[in-house]
């Protein structure tokens, strides 16, 4: 899978599956008992990983392996394209692999259709090795369980330039952090800058409602609640951010490069970003490299957004020790360890955060940005809701854009996006 954080943000595609679907290799009888002996052939799948880190989990299988006399894995790898639908084809004919690299999102579906091992159940006694906020990451609204186990996560920090904050009357050492700080910092940036500088490039999006303390979803699972008051609140501040040049004026139609272009040449103040964005300031604009500043997302409930990748059981698999324990030994703290040494993610396990690499700087952009995202980790959560498809927040998206232009009224526009939302969640 693509390992950056738009890239994991942006992964949302609702299968639709029948209850019916067998497990992997036409086998209904599988058994949630994992407690036996560790044997068998079992088949791995992960997403779009072989071209780039195909010795890393060759020397993953063998060591299960040697581990485990008489397993035996069989790794496959998809292409990142068509995903989704490849798991969907797979579930309803009878051939889903035993053990399943999937997202969130992808997950859901599957624990729907009864073809997710329910690790609360299964593999409860691994739960403690894991950040909490990972575990929660695969439970699904109106289902109790756990269906995957917590793999690599992301999260991006917060670049905003120094020598802005300074114009403004603004400490260039203090950014803000939370929303009530952000906002007064960016009406300020605004008007001190006559509308030349906006601090944001981007409108509010699902997550964003979710840092702010909007509950997103019923307990149920049958209904979006971001309509809330308090949804209703920070629209309305993104209203009076716009208003004020201080949200940029084609945030409307931004996307990640656009905004990061706009942060390039100092006419957006703060922007997301990861550790090779430092080194296109480096080259391309030496003065906000010397000016840069890196902190924590905005929040204000304490806790960033994490992205999480995960590993599924089939509960359909015809030898589910096996398949268990192999899941859990790709997402064990060492070798979670070995594959965030290899590519920019981060482990999910307990205690790795505090791993030196995460904690000690040794001079390099990389290291900068590595410390400060590890370091939020530890807390964070996954806001967007596993339900929450890429045509809701596409409806989100437009229905925010006739707030912030006036066409729609904060409460009219998201009573429009939850009443799409739902109805998009019915016919899935």
């Amino acid at each position: 899978m693509p390992m950056s954080r738009r890239a994991l943000a942006a992964v949302a595609v609702a299968l639709v599956l029948p209850l019916s679907a067998c497990g992997s290799g036409g086998d209904d009888g599988g058994t949630t008992d994992a407690s036996g002996k560790v044997e068998g052939d079992i088949t791995f799948q992960t997403w779009n990983l072989r071209a780039n880190f195909k010795p890393y989990f060759e020397g993953v299988i063998a060591d299960f392996e040697h581990k485990y006399p008489g397993t035996h894995v069989k790794w496959v790898d998809q292409p990142a394209e068509g995903y989704a639908d490849k798991l969907s084809a797979d579930a309803a004919g009878g051939t889903l692999p035993d053990v399943v690299n999937v997202s969130p999102d992808l997950v859901a579906p599957l624990a729907k259709a009864g073809l997710a091992l329910d690790l609360d159940k299964a593999a409860a006694t691994y739960r403690s090795e894991y950040l909490e906020g990972a575990w929660a990451g695969h439970r699904i609204p109106g289902m109790s369980g756990t269906y995957a186990f917590p793999w690599y996560l992301n999260t991006g920090p917060l670049f905003y330039n120094k020598a802005l904050f300074e114009k403004a009357g603004l400490a260039p050492d203090q950014p803000p952090r939370t929303y009530d700080e952000l906002f007064f910092d960016a009406l300020r940036m605004a008007q001190k800058s006559d509308g030349k500088v906006a601090t944001l490039a981007n409108v509010p999006t699902i997550e964003d409602f979710g840092r702010y303390g909007v509950p997103l979803m019923n307990e149920q699972g049958t209904g979006f609640t971001f309509n809330d008051a308090k949804g209703v609140e920070l629209l309305t501040r993104y209203k009076q951010l716009y208003d004020a040049k201080a949200l940029d004026p084609q945030a409307l139609t931004a996307t990640g490069e656009s905004a990061g272009k706009k942060f390039l040449t100092g006419a957006v103040a703060m922007n997301p970003g990861s550790a090779l964005d430092l080194g296109n300031f480096k080259k391309n604009a030496p003065g906000l490299y010397r000016n840069i500043g890196i902190t924590d997302q905005i929040t204000s409930t304490g806790h960033v957004n994490m992205y999480v990748m995960g590993v599924m059981v089939n509960s359909r698999t015809r030898h589910t020790p096996a398949a268990v324990a192999f899941a859990h030994f790709v997402t064990d703290a060492r070798n979670q360890m070995a594959f965030a040494k290899k590519v920019a993610i981060f482990p999910s396990t307990a205690g790795s955060l505090d791993d030196p690499y995460f904690t000690e700087e040794d001079g390099t952009d990389e290291t900068r940005v590595r410390i400060a995202a590890a370091k939020s980790l530890k807390s964070a959560v996954n806001y967007t809701p596993v339900l929450f498809s890429e045509q809701m927040k596409t409806a989100l998206r437009n229905e925010v854009a006739k707030a912030l232009q006036g066409k729609e009224s904060p409460r009219e526009a998201l009573d429009n996006a939850v009443e799409a939302a739902d109805r998009l969640l019915q016919q899935g």
